[in-house]
């Protein structure tokens, strides 16, 4: 019989301290996307997607202070000099009547968001590829380069 009540006090103290080993293996914490300091590779996506999508419709839009907004800092000057010249991304002279994110995945310095973007000026329309380098910034996310091309669509999975 003492070795019955033994074996119960046993599996009740083992009963009582389960949640706390639990929490210590991290289960039932928080999802790590929330945690500062941490990025992990479905926050990049997001963060990312958002940024561009973002950059895209204030270009749609002739926002340029909603354009600036999405940039690192090292790149909001010289936006500044070019988004509104003759060629820059916010130029009066076109309209951008489509532009879609394609692909986005991770590169040697962030994420990089694939774009088509169709821009007309006058009766012609041209669609071109732009990528965008987007990066995290202390505790934000900002695109931290743009340039011509883009990465070609990862094949749909099959299953």
């Amino acid at each position: 019989m003492r070795a019955t009540r033994g074996r119960l006090a046993a599996g009740a103290v083992l009963l009582g301290t389960l949640p706390l080993v639990l929490l210590g293996c991290g289960i039932g914490e928080e999802d790590p996307a929330t945690k500062p300091g941490r990025a992990p590779a479905e926050e990049a996506t997001t963060k990312s997607r958002e940024r561009v999508q973002a950059y895209l419709d204030a270009m749609t839009a002739k926002d340029v202070a909603a354009g600036r907004s999405q940039l690192c800092a090292a790149l909001q000057e010289s936006f500044d000099t070019a988004a509104t010249g003759p060629n820059g991304d916010f130029a009066d002279h076109f309209t951008v009547p489509r532009a879609e994110i394609t692909d986005i995945r991770s590169g040697p310095r962030g994420q990089e968001v694939s774009t088509s973007i169709s821009v007309a000026a006058g009766s012609r329309t041209l669609t071109r590829p732009l990528l965008f380098t987007v990066t995290r910034d202390g505790a934000d996310w900002c695109i931290a380069a743009e340039a011509p091309g883009g990465n070609t669509p990862a094949p749909a999975a099959t299953g």
